[in-house]
């Protein structure tokens, strides 16, 4: 028997190399170029995906695991190696989160496995037992848990959060005891748990701007390791890429991304220590002066593996607990947890659901081609040029960037869903199909109404707000026409024209639409026109 561990399962107590003790199972780890060509992928991402995988190999090396470690230009010729050279062996793996991975990698392994043993062939009832698939538990709530818990359709994300917080018992607090029985919990007459706080979420007090003397903390970067440097200038030399090439930063001996789970561990004590503190009240502030703001940067490791959900969980709320000097404050613990404990859950779940529709999901009939400016970074909407710059340099963007000024754009513009969720996925180190779907083609441009129930559709007055681009941008934020006028505005009010019928009746739109309503005839023509204007320029890269 082998344990083979995916790329991105790279946690020692994981699925089934959790289960096993160094020595009594061998550990198989596939590194498959052609995967790798699928997309443009930007250098950083492969560069960490392939340098954990290394890394990984070596410390389970090091703790007496014997690893097989393969690398071929596909899964498929890397199994039939395998097989050639243990023609009896079965394979134990965890089950991928992609939606299909895990029936294609039982079609590799029949396939490879047919093609072993001392003549080549085997049967197909012996083929079809030779993959193990267990259950993945990289994540807090388990399909079966939600699906027991929501059966017949994908619950709204606030109703599946609060779920968890209950179930899990994080940030929460006994009630008083009351009389009301309205008021006790259905499972067995107790009083229902209540969040700390005595509230939910903390949204409202998370919206603020911060003042221009506020210096946000630089984020860590960590020792480049002689597999580190090795993977990159591979694959420098082997792949095509999107993005730029120099991975490293300061002095070329550090790279931004935790490639071992001791330096994921230390990026976790880092951000709880320096940017948890002040990271609820900033989180959805854009600013030129920082990329990173108060971010966590966690999602890189905890999409790996290097990190489990429910560690980086409950350290954050450790700190809170301790209730020490300079100890962050529930309106940042919540809005930590929640975007760990409820957003990326919830995501995964909603996908797992709504796949293969969500896939080639297209609600709105979006099918312009995603602008060059997405590609090259080429325009003169200072907000965009440098979103654009912060992928193209880092393969990062946070949450808001990503929603309100990436995807704003595209669905405003009428750009096709698919290809946005493309450009998400090989531009961004943390991206995977499973992250980028939901995200891209549900929240970011509505093209299902699996994670939102209405499009987070906004103009510059949102972007002004939350944002410092406006103020050296040449763009006007306050101007809806003319050629100085921000390509935001045009854009918004066209795209509620343009796709009224799916629209209007939404109960979420009925403001907004009365505010369409109000403006004239010419009023609202000049605006389509500065709108077909803007979609003219960004299609030939004179935005």
């Amino acid at each position: 028997m082998t344990v083979w561990v995916l790329g991105d399962q790279l946690h020692p107590d994981a699925g089934p190399l959790g289960e096993i003790d160094p020595g009594e199972e061998r550990v198989l780890l596939v590194e498959a170029r052609r995967f790798a060509r699928r997309m443009p992928y930007h250098p950083q991402k492969l560069t960490l995906v392939f340098a954990a995988m290394r890394h990984f190999r070596e410390e389970l090396r090091a703790d007496g695991y014997e690893v097989e470690y393969r690398r071929a230009d596909t899964f498929g010729a890397a199994l039939a190696d395998h097989f050639e050279a243990h023609p009896d062996d079965r394979l134990r793996v965890m089950e991928p989160a992609s939606h299909g991975a895990a029936d294609r990698l039982r079609e590799l392994v029949a396939d490879a496995a047919g093609e072993g043993g001392d003549e080549g062939e085997r049967e197909d009832e012996d083929t079809a037992d030779r993959l193990e698939i267990a259950e993945n538990d990289l994540f807090c709530c388990s399909p079966d848990e939600f699906d027991a818990r929501f059966p017949d359709a994908v619950p709204r994300h606030e109703t599946f959060y609060r779920w968890m917080r209950r179930e899990t018992g994080y940030l929460m607090e006994e009630s008083p005891e009351t009389e009301d029985p309205a008021e006790s919990d259905e499972r067995g007459g107790e009083p229902d748990p209540r969040p700390i706080g005595g509230e939910w979420n903390y949204d409202e007090t998370n919206r603020q701007f911060p003042p221009d003397e506020y210096e946000f903390p630089d984020p860590p970067a960590f020792e480049v390791t002689e597999t580190t440097r090795e993977v990159a200038d591979w694959v420098r030399e082997e792949f095509e890429t999107w993005g730029d090439e120099q991975v490293f930063v300061g002095d070329g001996d550090r790279f931004r991304w935790p490639v071992t789970r001791e330096q994921a561990l230390t990026a976790l004590d880092r951000f709880v220590a320096e940017r948890l503190p002040e990271f609820g009240p900033y989180q959805d502030a854009m600013l030129e002066r920082s990329w990173s703001a108060n971010h966590a940067l966690l999602s890189p490791a905890l999409n790996l593996g290097l990190l489990r959900p429910e560690e980086v969980v409950e350290r954050a709320i450790r700190a809170y607990e301790a209730d020490e000097s300079g100890a962050p404050p529930i309106e940042s613990v919540e809005g930590f947890v929640r975007q760990v404990l409820g957003w990326r859950e919830f995501v995964r779940h909603a996908y797992r659901r709504r796949m293969p529709a969500m896939g080639e999901a297209n609600h709105l009939d979006a099918t312009r081609d995603l602008p060059p400016l997405y590609y090259d970074g080429e325009t003169d909407a200072n907000c965009l040029e440098t979103a654009v710059g912060r992928v193209w340099d880092r393969g990062y963007s946070h949450h808001t960037e990503r929603l309100m000024l990436l995807s704003n754009f595209a669905l405003i513009y009428g750009a096709n869903p698919r290809e946005l969720n493309r450009w998400f996925h090989f531009g961004y180190v943390d991206a995977y199909h499973w992250v980028t779907t939901p995200n891209v083609v549900g929240m970011g441009t509505f093209a299902t109404d699996a994670l939102s129930t209405k499009p987070y559709a906004a103009s510059a007055n949102y972007i002004d707000k939350m944002s410092d681009f406006c103020g050296t941008c040449r763009y006007n934020p306050d101007a809806t026409t003319g050629e100085d006028a921000c390509p935001f505005n045009a854009l918004y009010w066209d795209f509620l024209a343009e796709n009224e019928t799916p629209l209007r009746g939404n109960h979420r739109m009925g403001l907004t639409y009365h505010n369409l309503d109000r403006k004239s005839e010419d009023e609202l023509a000049a605006i389509r026109e500065r709108a077909a204007e803007v979609r003219k320029l960004a299609a030939e890269g004179d935005l």
